[in-house]
């Protein structure tokens, strides 16, 4: 027993006079509430009582001496404040008594002080040493060993371009003004240069390493930074030097590459019209042979046929201009032309009219603008000649014959655009989520009725539900673009036709995706998320045009699913077709029109974790909608319906393919690289992972099982009740999960983050 001053009942009652009295501030109810509890409180006697009732006057309170006994008290007894105690206060006197006291019972009329009077750790905690037991997460599984397995073969070059993200230049701050945060992004942009990842995925002839994979593994980690910063170092690089790269030859490439990579040469994309979007193949600028001066001649023909959402517009000095081609009086399809915008001293060339588009949702660090062309000439050389050339005769020649092919071929280079934008929401995405989740590991809402200390927004199951099934989905989504990138690649790939399908598809759902994710984590903080110093409100903005630019997702989820029926032609006749049915029934089981009753009843766990069935579901579903699609377009045909119209028809039909086959793409790609982890217990997470992923997908598209029979609607219930509970058994490894999608820790400076 240690010597103290007090008595064992006053002690018990001191932590609570200390905090009522550090505010000098103690109110007539907060007395009565008090008084109330000392004398019903059979543990106290008499003097000890008429001490406490003393110490209650208002008009006497205690001496500064007093109140030093009271903390020298506290402080001598090392005893801590556990803030995640059901009744923190109550406790620590319970803990300060058994340090000098033996018989140290809990107290309940202290208990009733702490409810009644609504005192909270965060009114108080500042007064105590704290002891940090919160068990908010678990040390299971070591985030940067998650992180390593995301980063495989590119880890080095990863980690050494977060490090260099750690400069002063992309410290975070909200720029007021297009002008200063335009000039502040192409200041980083030009920094990056400078450490040799603007050319990064150039051959090393040009400054690069030719390392597209890597480029597309470094672009995620801009989107941690700024937004802006991501879409502009793409323009400059990926899509303006990307075509140089892909659609020029040698003597475009020995003379801007180089200069492109290190921004000596700043250059845009203009590809998209006002008047067509999407549509490519549509562009009404043109860009005539004049034979008489070996020249081409770049025109702009009509009011709305104008460039337009030309990122980089403002601060170009060359355009990389996508038109009609037109050699000898034939239109040769789609090309590019190297067309000069501005001059040494940045004054716009002859001809070139440009306009900034102005002020935008997201994105204002990133120069978009208008561009008009007025008959502007520029040499036979600056035409991009990989898939089609005007020799010296002024004739025109491709080795690919088929005009379709030639343009499809010329648009494969757009791959690679597409999938670094995924990246780039995924980015989001995740950034969006490891704010979220990590002020929801220290943010406190409610509590029942016996307890003081509030719940942490993560212990709730719906709080669960809202954000584990996304943070276990960033994951699929992180390997299935890692992949379709290493593929698109290969140069012993040839054929890119399949990545394109598989590209327009992923960029559709994982942009969608990364939109919807950010609005919920917004929604999840609560009024801290909208606030823009917490950078969730950037994130929102900013990632919202990636369902727009490089491609809009409804139009590539067409082209996706137009894909899947490659086989058919753009108009075909009944024997083509009946060949094209024959492929697709020999690929149909006799499951698809005849499901086991079993099957479709199974509600045993090990089956629906099963990815055995995930992939059977997805596969049905996949077969189905191709199949029955067929059908529905042969029966238009039969009646007489031109096949275009045909496909209009059927388009929500092919919107549904185009999801459901990228769906199933990215959880087949998931679980085959699941099969390579090499430690169990980390494969076995990222098995979980992959399951509540599945379950989602398959949960939120339960209407169409339904329809189908291939599930029942007890089945149903068991799939969701399955996704809630995963949510909760990852609850424990929620943080751990989200640090490791290595987002650097000077990229994560938003106020709720912090712990």
């Amino acid at each position: 027993m240690n010597v103290i001053n007090y008595t064992q009942g006053v002690l018990q009652y001191i932590p609570f006079f200390y905090v009522i009295w550090s505010d000098d501030l103690l109110s007539y109810s907060e007395i009565s509430v008090i008084k109330t509890a000392i004398h019903e409180d059979e543990t106290l006697r008499k003097d000890d009582q008429d001490i406490l009732i003393s110490w209650l006057n208002p008009k006497a309170p205690p001496k500064d001496k007093e109140l030093k006994n009271w903390k020298k008290t506290i402080t001598n007894s090392y005893i801590k404040l556990v803030e995640s105690e059901v009744h923190p206060l109550t406790t620590f006197c319970q803990k300060l008594v058994c340090y000098y006291h033996a018989d140290c019972p809990f107290n309940v009329r202290l208990k009733d002080i702490e409810i009644n009077l609504g005192i909270q750790p965060n009114h108080y905690k500042h007064l105590f040493d704290l002891e940090v037991v919160q068990e908010i997460t678990s040390n299971h599984y070591d985030s940067s060993k998650i992180d390593l397995i995301l980063k495989g073969k590119h880890t080095t070059v990863v980690d050494d371009f977060r490090k260099v993200l750690k400069a002063p230049i992309f410290d975070w701050g909200i720029k007021r003004t297009k002008e200063e945060f335009r000039e502040h992004v192409l200041q980083q942009v030009k920094f990056l240069a400078k450490e040799g990842y603007g050319a990064m995925a150039y051959p090393e002839a040009y400054g690069g390493t030719e390392n597209m994979p890597g480029y597309a593994a470094i672009f995620e980690n801009l989107m941690y930074v700024d937004g802006s910063l991501a879409i502009k170092f793409g323009v400059q690089f990926g899509l303006f030097g990307g075509s140089i790269q892909k659609l020029g030859t040698k003597k475009h490439h020995d003379q801007y590459l180089t200069n492109t990579g290190e921004t000596k040469l700043l250059g845009c994309f203009a590809m998209t019209e006002t008047g067509h979007g999407s549509n490519v193949r549509g562009v009404k600028t043109t860009a005539t042979y004049h034979k008489e001066t070996d020249s081409i001649i770049v025109h702009t023909p009509g009011k709305n046929d104008n460039k337009e959402y030309i990122g980089n517009a403002l601060h170009s000095t060359m355009a990389s201009v996508f038109a009609q081609l037109i050699v000898n009086g034939k239109n040769e399809g789609v090309h590019a032309i190297l067309v000069p915008i501005r001059n040494k001293e940045h004054k716009l060339m002859p001809g070139v009219t440009i306009e900034d588009n102005g002020y935008k949702l997201g994105l204002n660090g990133v120069d978009n603008g208008k561009i008009w062309f007025h008959q502007v000439r520029v040499p036979r050389e600056n035409l991009l000649n990989k898939y089609g050339d005007i020799n010296a005769n002024g004739m025109y020649h491709s080795d690919i014959k088929n005009p379709n092919k030639r343009f499809f071929t010329m648009l494969g280079t757009l791959v690679g655009g597409r999938i670094c934008v995924a990246r780039a929401g995924l980015g989001g995405a995740k950034k969006a989520l490891a704010i979220a989740v990590k002020h929801a590991l220290k943010r406190r809402q409610f509590n029942d009725s016996i307890k003081i200390q509030e719940d942490l927004l993560m212990d709730y199951p719906t709080h669960q539900l809202r954000l584990t099934p996304a943070v276990a989905a960033c994951y699929v989504y992180d390997v299935t673009l890692t992949h379709m990138m290493e593929i698109y690649s290969d140069k012993s790939v040839v054929d890119k036709r399949k990545i394109e399908t598989q590209a327009a598809g992923l960029k559709s759902i994982i942009t969608w995706f990364s939109n919807n994710t950010i609005q919920e984590c917004r929604e999840a903080c609560g009024g801290k998320g909208y606030l823009l110093e917490n950078q969730i409100a950037n994130l929102k903005n900013d990632v919202d045009i990636f369902t727009t630019f490089e491609g809009d997702n409804h139009v590539l989820l067409l082209l996706a699913a137009k894909g899947i029926l490659s086989e058919f032609k753009s108009e075909f006749n009944s024997a083509g077709f009946t060949a094209v049915l024959k492929l697709l029934g020999s690929r149909l089981t006799d499951k698809l029109s005849t499901i086991n009753p079993a099957y479709t009843n199974n509600t045993d766990k090990d089956h629906l974790y099963s990815s055995k069935f995930h992939k059977h579901a997805f596969d049905y579903r996949t077969r189905r909608l191709t199949y029955t699609l067929a059908m529905r377009i042969r029966d238009y045909v039969k009646k007489g319906i031109p096949s275009y119209q045909a496909f209009l028809k059927v388009q929500t039909h092919l919107l549904a393919l185009g999801k459901a086959y990228s769906i199933e793409l990215a959880y087949t790609t998931f679980t085959n690289f699941t099969e390579t982890i090499e430690d169990e217990k980390y494969r076995q997470l990222f098995q979980k992972m992959g399951t509540i992923y599945a379950l989602h997908e398959l949960r939120k598209d339960a209407s169409w099982y339904l329809e189908q029979r291939y599930i029942s609607g007890t089945k149903s219930k068991a799939i969701r009740s399955r996704v809630e509970r995963l949510s909760t058994e990852l609850r424990p490894h929620i943080k751990t999960l989200v640090d490791g999608y290595g987002i650097p820790e000077h990229c994560m400076n938003a106020p709720i983050s912090k712990n």
